[in-house]
């Protein structure tokens, strides 16, 4: 399977040079939040891929097309997609939640985890505490996401929101799990 990963931050080869041989063989488009729903319409458009996504911290509304992933686990050319979108709550709007929220979603999640056998994929808007967040309140990642990441154990980990212009951030890390994180901020083409 060949997805186009997007989070964050409009990227020029993507939106005003888009090349159609870039993405062939691609099966999906995945967004871990925070773009325009005109840029999202475009990419559909112009790759005429399936579409899921959660929802990042500045999304004031669903993008109106494609499939959720927020609770919901998806199966995607046979594997098994899980999202949980959204950063730690630093200031009122937007979609944010604190530790505990963010905790009870999971808890929403576990039973379809459990039907399904769990998941290949676990889509976020922001990383896992301690693997590619950063220290400041906006920027820090879930607890919550290390636990199901060790009682999962995804092949994969797609996340966004720290971007790579902050300074010293990693692209890609593996969890102790053994999970492989990727921070798509911008766009990465993944193969599983």
């Amino acid at each position: 399977m060949k997805i186009l990963a997007v989070s964050d931050e409009e990227s020029p080869i993507l939106w005003e040079s888009f090349d159609r041989g870039l993405f062939c063989g691609m099966d999906a488009i995945i967004s871990c939040g925070d773009l325009k729903r005109d840029y999202l319409d475009y990419l559909v458009t112009m790759t005429n891929l399936p579409f899921f996504y959660v929802r990042g911290n500045h999304d004031t509304e669903d993008p109106g097309i494609g499939q959720s992933l927020e609770g919901h686990i998806r199966t995607i050319e046979g594997f098994r997609f899980a999202g949980l979108g959204g950063s730690l709550r630093y200031k009122p709007g937007g979609y944010m939640f604190s530790e505990a929220e963010m905790r009870r979603r999971y808890h929403k999640l576990r039973l379809p985890l459990l039907l399904k056998d769990g998941m290949d994929i676990f889509v976020t808007h922001v990383p896992p505490r301690g693997y590619g967040d950063l220290k400041d309140l906006p920027h820090q990642g879930y607890q919550v996401f290390n636990r199901i990441l060790e009682v999962y154990k995804p092949k994969l980990m797609l996340h966004g929101h720290t971007h790579m212009r902050y300074g010293r951030i990693t692209r890609e890390q593996i969890h102790p799990s053994g999970t492989r994180i990727i921070n798509v901020c911008g766009y990465q083409v993944i193969e599983l």
